[in-house]
């Protein structure tokens, strides 16, 4: 098993991309912007991604990258996990690209490592790594003479989109947004905003033949995405953590009532597990490990669970306060849910994990 501790690379660039967010993406910034018609921050996502090079981690040093690995990525994961960022950061810089690294596709990486454009897989947000229709062979978008036609619904950051990832039989297609009718979908997560995407014969030019380039970017996607599901509960806890300490009733800091601390370290217990699961998927897909799949579904079974379960005890032990659009408890509450149902809710991966490691049905 390889070491799941943070190497000091990882330590530094934590602290790097902490310190950005913190300034760059405080909570009312983050707040602010989802009563905004912007469907993502460019400024910040500009500052992740150029500033500090993070599009570009797990992109060959070749076309421009860092020649760095997912596990680095992750690291970027649970820091944006941590603030709630609205940056496509997940669907451009980890799925699309891993999609484009499998496909071999050298060009459009190149633009996505220097910041120069953003790409995004378009299938619907729910799909998972295990699902029948994962392939994208689907009925929904048709491919003839090197056009697209079809409609994919509920495509994240599809407003965001430069370019378009198009599953369709035959393969794995680009094409540029521009030529796509979007439209925008009223969200729970208005940080990591929705689209329905519609093609009407629409230039297309095939990057990868088969299934296996979705296939990859939505396992690694899932990995990545645990990862961000593991920052934000962390970001949960603490704030919690640090609120029960200030907040008193009856003469007394309600942190210290016992029953609260037996929830408090509950969580804790959850939160650490999490990270244990987290960071082996995220090991695994960086050192193409043939138990991958096997380690995403794991951590995506736990972490979503936990993600959920610690923005739900952030708003309840913050009292009235919490329950207000004023605070930022209901913005990790919001990403928590969605993340519980983007790429594979916990039932999908349950059932994906019984069948990989043969566990006969119930």
């Amino acid at each position: 098993m390889s070491d799941l501790l943070y190497s000091e690379i990882e330590t530094d660039l934590r602290a790097g991309v902490r310190e950005l967010l913190d300034d760059k993406a405080p909570w009312t910034s983050v707040l602010a912007g989802t009563e905004k018609d912007e469907p993502y921050d460019a400024e910040l996502w500009r500052a992740v991604a150029v500033q500090l090079g993070c599009a570009g981690l797990p992109v060959p040093e070749d076309l421009g990258g860092a020649g760095a690995t997912w596990r680095e990525t992750a690291v970027v994961m649970e820091e944006l996990g941590r603030s709630a960022a609205p940056v496509p950061f997940l669907t451009s810089a980890v799925i699309a690209t891993a999609a484009l690294l499998a496909a071999g596709e050298r060009d459009l990486l190149a633009r996505l490592a220097a910041g120069d454009g953003i790409a995004v897989l378009a299938v619907p947000f729910s799909t998972g790594p295990f699902s029948a229709g994962a392939d994208g062979a689907t009925a929904a978008v048709r491919a003839a003479d090197g056009t697209l036609s079809g409609e994919v619904a509920s495509v994240a950051d599809g407003m965001a989109a430069d370019v378009l990832l198009v599953p369709a039989a035959g393969g794995l297609y680009a094409v540029d947004a521009a030529e796509a009718r979007r439209t925008p979908v009223t969200s729970l997560d208005m940080t990591r905003r929705l689209a329905d995407i519609a093609l009407s014969g629409a230039p297309a030019r095939r990057v990868a033949e088969g299934d296996g380039a979705v296939r990859a970017a939505l396992l690694t996607g899932a990995a990545m995405l645990a990862s961000e599901q593991l920052g934000l509960a962390e970001r949960c806890l603490d704030d919690t953590v640090a609120y029960v300490k200030t907040r008193y009733q009856f003469g007394r800091p309600v942190g210290s009532y016992q029953g609260l601390k037996h929830r408090l370290a509950d969580l804790w217990t959850s939160v650490t597990q999490a990270r244990a699961v987290a960071r082996h998927a995220a090991s695994c897909a960086a050192a193409g490990d043939g138990d991958t799949p096997i380690a995403v579904a794991v951590a995506q079974a736990h972490c979503s669970a936990v993600a959920l379960k610690a923005a739900e005890e952030c708003v309840q032990m913050h009292g009235g306060i919490g329950f207000t659009w004023e605070h930022p408890a209901h913005l990790y509450l919001k990403r928590a849910k969605a993340d519980s149902i983007a790429l594979g809710t916990p039932g999908h991966h349950r059932a994906a994990l019984a069948a990989l490691v043969d566990l006969p049905p119930a």
